[in-house]
């Protein structure tokens, strides 16, 4: 399936961002993958588990073969990428490098990452005094060996990378458009505002997947509390893949798989950008012409036909909503007539996957406090929207 969604990201038929997108979701997919399923595996050939699946595979071949084809895909998207990256700079949408900027982007640059990334930045110093932090899961960190000037005392440092921060930051548009550089590279070119009286003799980019599976029991006690207890954990699971940028120093490579406690098959060098999933904040908005054009779903007739009153639509006859041909807006308007209707006395929902300011919800909310018996029933089990899931039933419950 994901190389499937790998292969759109060639398909010249597709605009240039559009295709940026897919290389966006195949690595994001490729993370989430390991993170559930290969950790999943990972646990049973810990366990000893011999026996085979259905496939005919123990869950040790399964993760060779597994292993064999993450590798192949993961250089297809690094090559695709690589030809993406030279048309959207024929397009006019440069990622550029540090060899790439002039002594006037430069001073502007410095200024920049003064302002808004050096305050969110907790560089590090690694020795016995100051043992290695811990990175989260999808963690993403610069390593550096660096030498004092003053005393020519040899060091190890580490940056970890905020997530809120913007993995690419633009500079001031050049003769040929607009320009971005990866903020690593910018934490390079302004290291000494980290480290004074230090230089670089090593470069290190480094970023962990976690074990992000949750078992649980679905007959506990307090059903939410056992999962605000397992997401918590799910933080600091254990280990299933260390991206280490394949042209570091040998010697740095080793030092921080020691450090962060790497097993071998954990270890994977990326030759390229690490952190694909990132590239879709290269997707501009002021580019229509390199995007799908935007779908305009319509509205069903017959509520227009009544004025926007589907309870008086609906006793004509029933009505059938086909997403995403039809436009969702008519369940959201569907809810907030509910919730202002003196006539009704009960609403019932089922909640499986919500946007961060959902209107459902928030119609849910005007039923309860109209004094109307809202019931619902939310999905703390939906991949990766537990958090989210989570604060929604507390809000609801409130």
């Amino acid at each position: 399936f994901n190389t499937r969604v790998l292969e759109e990201a060639e398909n010249k038929r597709h605009p240039l961002l559009e295709r940026l997108r897919f290389i966006s979701i195949s690595a994001t997919n490729l993370d989430e993958f390991y993170s559930v399923r290969v950790a999943g595996l990972r646990q049973q050939a810990r366990n000893g588990i011999t026996k085979a699946s259905q496939d005919g595979l123990t869950p040790n071949q399964q993760l060779d073969r597994i292993f064999i084809d993450a590798g192949i895909l993961m250089a297809e998207q690094q090559r695709i990428w690589n030809e993406i990256r030279i048309e959207m700079k024929r397009a006019g949408l440069a990622v550029v490098d540090e060899d790439d900027i002039n002594d006037a982007d430069t001073d502007w640059l410095r200024t920049r990452f003064l302002e808004r990334v050096f305050p969110v930045l907790t560089p590090l110093a690694i020795d016995p005094s100051h043992p290695f932090p811990f990175l989260p899961n999808q963690g993403f960190a610069v390593g550096f060996a660096l030498k004092r000037s003053s005393d020519g005392e040899k060091l190890r440092a580490l940056v970890p990378i905020p997530t809120h921060v913007e993995r690419f930051m633009e500079l001031p548009p050049g003769p040929k458009g607009r320009r971005f550089i990866a903020l690593e590279n910018v934490i390079t070119m302004f290291l000494e505002t980290l480290f004074p009286d230090c230089v670089s003799k090593g470069r290190c980019v480094l970023r962990i997947i976690r074990d992000s599976d949750i078992e649980i029991e679905e007959e506990a006690e307090d059903l939410v509390r056992e999962f605000e207890i397992l997401l918590k954990q799910r933080r600091r699971g254990r280990i299933v893949r260390l991206k280490i940028e394949r042209s570091a120093p040998e010697h740095l490579k080793a030092f921080f798989i020691e450090e962060i406690g790497a097993e071998p098959s954990d270890i994977v060098e990326i030759d390229g950008l690490m952190g694909l999933g990132q590239l879709k904040e290269l997707i501009v908005d002021n580019r229509p012409e390199l995007v799908f054009k935007p779908f305009e779903s319509r509205f069903p007739e017959r509520i227009r036909e009544h004025h926007g009153d589907i309870f008086a639509s609906i006793r004509v006859k029933d009505i059938l909503v086909h997403h995403p041909y039809e436009s969702f807006d008519v369940v959201a308007q569907f809810l907030r007539q509910a919730a202002r209707d003196p006539e009704v006395v009960a609403v019932k929902q089922t909640l499986y996957r919500t946007s961060k300011d959902s209107p459902i919800v928030a119609a849910l909310i005007e039923a309860a406090e109209a004094g109307k018996n809202v019931t619902a029933l939310v999905e703390l089990k939906a991949r990766f929207d537990e958090e989210a899931n989570l604060r929604l039933a507390r809000d609801l419950e409130r």
